[in-house]
């Protein structure tokens, strides 16, 4: 696997390599992968993603499992308790918007049966295939990622811009931006 040509974002370190080379791109229709993929993209804001997947085991221990049923009874207590374990993101404005978003989700959920439901419906249920050769292409946000951020924004949720709903469309798969020289452009 070392020979194959991937995105050269992931660089060298084992973790960032097995999660672009299993996971980033890879169209998630699960719901609770999607949660869990806001969760760790909001929290990412301002930071590296490696910072965060070094985090991730925590992140799931603390968010016991990425439930959002479970993370939208949280009291002021439990968010208390977030802020200082030093095994995620201890930023207070980011646990409470995780709190408050996966509120909102349950409403997506409620409303429109499941959040893939509703967030796919944006691409027609069918991924964004993009054709970049170069990282330089790639845009920082886009039109669809404008409206799916606006969108959440009216529907209540927080930290949620073009720019953190770009990178979570891309990594679950609503967008391949894989580079078309990585091995991964085709197979996703």
């Amino acid at each position: 696997m070392k020979d194959l040509v991937r995105c050269p974002w992931c660089g060298d370190d084992p973790l960032y390599r097995k999660y672009h080379d299993e996971e980033w791109g890879v169209p998630v229709r699960d719901d609770r992968k999607q949660f869990e993929f806001l969760v760790l993209e909001s929290a990412q804001a301002g930071l590296s993603w490696l910072t965060i997947l070094r985090r991730r085991e925590n992140y799931r221990r603390a968010y016991q499992g990425f439930d959002p049923e479970k993370i939208a009874s949280f009291t002021k207590d439990d968010m208390d308790v977030l802020a200082v374990d030093a095994g995620i993101i201890r930023n207070r404005r980011k646990i409470e918007s995780s709190v408050n978003n996966a509120r909102r989700f349950l409403e997506i959920q409620e409303h429109y049966g499941s959040f893939c439901r509703y967030l796919w419906d944006f691409t027609d249920g069918e991924p964004v295939r993009n054709s970049w050769s170069s990282l330089d292409e790639i845009p920082a946000s886009t039109p669809l990622s404008e409206t799916v951020s606006r969108d959440l924004k009216q529907r209540g949720f927080r930290f949620l811009g073009p720019v953190i709903i770009y990178a979570h469309l891309q990594a679950t798969g609503l967008v391949n931006d894989h580079l078309t020289s990585c091995f991964r452009y085709h197979q996703v």
